[in-house]
């Protein structure tokens, strides 16, 4: 019986991640700040015969983190697997008011850093685990403002960490989806839905990857931007402020 900590598990990715992962029979530790929701996602996760314990936290708050983690533990005293999901958006100009630029660092790169110092002894003391972040392909393709800049501190914390780690029996994976299917990219039609991401969080537990674009449509884009950068200037030019980045901005659901 594995013990999971997801994050953001209230809704979106982080939902559907918490519910394959039940549905598989790990022990998932559902944390976000909404407790009625949560209570909802452990029910379903119970009534299909999985283990649910819904923490409600604010991740931005070290000492919920502490907490957070302690409870996981107190389970088997293991913690076997970290997904790193929350996070938040806003206006994708680098003139987006302070307190949007201020919550998309604390919740997108700090959080999953306190997180991470948190399990990482426990998993050391173990000689097993593994962390999954979930970031974004605006982690690859700087397009969302405060937002982007999250993601690549997030890209380059999961690199760094993964390299730390390395044989210590501790997988790093950072999984990158481009748009799917939330309640915040409801005026998109034609996404996948968030169940994508959730497949590939449960493949990167099972076999660990150091880096996953999702859908696989976007690997393209990433590959040509990161080859040709002054194509993805041209194409953009003027436009990357355009539109709030979202949830997860133009990429992670």
């Amino acid at each position: 019986m594995a013990v999971v900590i997801v994050t953001g598990a209230s809704s979106g990715i982080g939902r559907a991640t918490a519910v394959r992962l039940g549905a598989r029979g790990d022990t998932v530790i559902l944390a976000a700040r909404r407790e009625s929701e949560l209570a909802t996602v452990a029910a379903e996760i119970v009534a299909a015969g999985g283990r649910a314990l819904p923490v409600p936290a604010d991740v931005t708050d070290p000492v919920r983190v502490a907490d957070l983690v302690d409870r996981a533990r107190a389970v088997t005293g293991r913690i076997d697997a970290l997904v790193n999901n929350a996070g938040v958006g806003g206006d994708a100009s680098i003139l987006a008011a302070e307190e949007q630029v201020r919550a998309m660092v604390e919740v997108n790169l700090m959080a999953p850093i306190r997180l991470m110092r948190a399990v990482v002894p426990i998993m050391r003391e173990q000689g097993a685990g593994a962390i999954v972040n979930i970031g974004s392909v605006a982690g690859e393709i700087g397009i969302g403002g405060v937002y982007s800049a999250t993601k690549f501190g997030l890209r380059g914390i999961t690199d760094s960490v993964r390299r730390e780690l390395a044989g210590t029996g501790i997988a790093v994976t950072l999984i990158e989806p481009g748009y799917v299917a939330t309640a915040l990219t409801a005026h998109r039609s034609g996404l996948p839905g968030p169940e994508i991401v959730a497949v590939a969080v449960e493949r990167a537990l099972t076999r660990p990857r150091r880096r996953v674009v999702v859908p696989g449509r976007y690997r393209a884009a990433v590959m040509l931007s990161n080859a040709l950068p002054f194509v993805t200037d041209r194409l953009f030019a003027g436009k990357a402020a355009g539109k709030p980045a979202g949830k997860r901005g133009p990429a992670a659901g």
